[in-house]
């Protein structure tokens, strides 16, 4: 525990110091000796065999099962994304908007996907389409729905055979994550620049901007700084809940490492959770480091274009850097 105060609690004393010292041991010990009865309780059950680790180091199970599930997830997670952020940034401004008929269904249309499980919507997306499109195809939307997976959703893999629509697992898992985290993002981004001080506005106002130029140019790239950390959490929840795809046989790296896995190498589910869950974190850090990464270089570079206006980009202002010397004396 650190030794300076702060908003939280006072600076510990010399007993306060002990104590902390034995509850940290005695809590040290506690799950030491867990993991211990833990690690004892596999061996009995031969959890630690090697026939049951051994096909992790074939390159066989690697290449078709472990890396094929990976990329899958990878790409449901990267399409999911650009398209998340486009909707939550959509959205999310669409609710600070002035005219109440442009934030009220935005609203509505957010809490509603945020709202419900994203398990259910993946399920929507699965199932319903092939139900009721055979009615929709013979009703006076049948022209816009025929156009519709023509020209769009077929680049998802959607499909339209004789008016009945079919949707595949990865355009499923693709629209939940998306309308789920889309949801989610949305309120991120309305937070993030209602989290910016009212006067930073108020002075884009003054000099002539209006509202587009005060969100674009003042606000936005202020609150992207604040956002970035949410921004990048939800980015690893969507990563994660990629695994939801497992439910409809999306062949993703849950059902890859976790399903066939063990139903083809004697059984060891144990160790493929483990391996799968192993991969997940080195996923998720990674993304978590290049976000951070990205937060400071754009701390630095905004640094340095403050330092540049100041060093002869902008011109003097009036009283601004002239020296008492340089004042003439009346």
């Amino acid at each position: 525990m650190s030794k300076e105060a702060t908003v939280l609690f006072d600076i510990p004393g010399p007993r306060a110091r002990a104590r902390n010292a034995i509850l940290t041991a005695v809590v040290t010990i506690v799950l030491a000796a867990i993991l211990a009865a833990l690690i004892w309780r596999l061996a009995d059950k031969d959890q630690f065999a090697g026939k049951l680790w051994s096909p992790f180091t074939e390159w066989t199970v690697w290449r078709h099962l472990i890396i094929p599930g990976l990329l899958s997830t990878l790409k449901a997670a990267a399409v999911a994304t650009v398209l998340a952020l486009l909707f939550g940034i959509v959205f999310g401004l669409a609710r600070l908007s002035d005219h109440w008929w442009i934030r009220v269904p935005a609203g509505a249309v957010v809490e509603f996907f945020r709202g419900i499980p994203l398990l259910i919507l993946i399920f929507l997306a699965f199932f319903v389409p092939n139900k009721i499109s055979p009615q929709i195809a013979e009703s006076q939307f049948g022209q816009l729905q025929r156009v519709s997976v023509d020209y769009f959703f077929s680049i998802f893999g959607v499909e339209s055979n004789a008016g009945v629509v079919t949707v595949p697992a990865f355009a499923a898992v693709v629209f939940g994550l998306t309308m789920y985290n889309g949801s989610v993002l949305a309120e991120v981004v309305r937070a993030g620049v209602l989290s910016i001080p009212k006067g930073q506005a108020e002075a884009a106002y003054s000099i002539g901007l209006r509202k587009n130029g005060v969100m674009r140019l003042i606000l936005l790239p202020q609150a992207i700084t604040v956002m970035m950390p949410a921004i990048v959490s939800q980015i690893v929840v969507l990563l994660k809940d990629t695994a939801l795809g497992f439910i409809i046989a999306y062949p993703e790296l849950l059902s890859a490492g976790f399903r066939q896995v063990p139903a083809n190498y004697s059984n060891n589910v144990l160790q493929a959770g483990i391996i799968v869950a192993v991969i997940y974190i080195a996923i998720n850090m990674s993304v978590s480091r290049l976000a951070t990464w990205l937060e400071a270089r754009s701390r630095r570079s905004r640094k340095t274009e403050a330092k540049t206006m100041g060093t002869g980009g902008a011109p003097p202002v009036a009283g601004v850097g002239v020296t008492q010397q340089s004042v003439p004396t009346v």
